[in-house]
């Protein structure tokens, strides 16, 4: 669906680009010619500009629309390669202008073409999906909005999963503190029993010895 709205602006902007070599084509020719061209320079100026608004705008919508899922992955890349286009010839303009990169004539044949390498599709043309087919923007906003809070119901239920795992971990922590309490107890009652039987047994030698002595 977002084709539709956005075909207008990425036409829009190949439109202009090739409108900006025409007229760096007819200030080369009235440089040529020694006539004077500081209006086409302005003009000019403007449009590279105008253009380079179009291509930032078409970015942002392009982010957008993959950043909210509207388009596959695959399908932004798509797109994302006829933007790079669009950077590249605006560079090639841009050159050309300041009389730094290849004559407009160039520029203007690939122009024509739209940019489109052979054998491969324009995605700005593809057929959009059948599940948001025949949608209006009221109803993309709604289908956004339905996404984002599914996105958000996981969210919440990975926290709350999150939440008792770590509660979990504290209450086994605390019985295993309670254990070693225990454990430390039992070694020492074991370390006191082993004294007093110690003791006893040197009294009970003691007290044989001086029985066997008086014997």
């Amino acid at each position: 669906v977002l084709a539709v709205p956005r075909l207008p602006l990425y036409d829009g902007a190949c439109q202009l680009a090739q409108e900006i070599a025409e007229r760096i084509r007819e200030r080369h020719r009235h440089q040529r010619n020694g006539e004077s061209a500081a209006k086409l320079n302005v003009i000019i100026r403007s449009s590279l500009q105008n253009l380079g608004e179009k291509i930032d705008q078409l970015k942002e919508l392009l982010l957008r629309a993959v950043s909210t899922r509207q388009i596959t992955q695959l399908e932004g890349d798509r797109r994302q390669n006829l933007v790079d286009d669009l950077l590249t010839r605006q560079k090639q303009l841009q050159a050309s202008y300041r009389n730094e990169g290849p004559e407009p004539d160039v520029i203007r044949s690939s122009l024509m073409t739209g940019g489109v390498k052979q054998g491969v599709t324009n995605p700005w043309l593809l057929e959009e999906p059948e599940e948001t087919r025949g949608l209006g923007f009221d109803d993309l906003r709604q289908q956004q909005r339905r996404i984002i809070e599914e996105q958000d119901a996981g969210l919440d239920a990975l926290s709350s999963i999150i939440s008792r795992q770590k509660q979990m971990g504290r209450e086994i922590g605390n019985e295993l503190d309670e254990q070693n309490e225990i454990i430390d107890d039992l070694t020492n009652l074991v370390e006191n029993t082993d004294d007093k039987l110690r003791n006893q047994t040197r009294h009970v030698k003691m007290v044989d010895k001086k029985s066997t002595s008086c014997g």
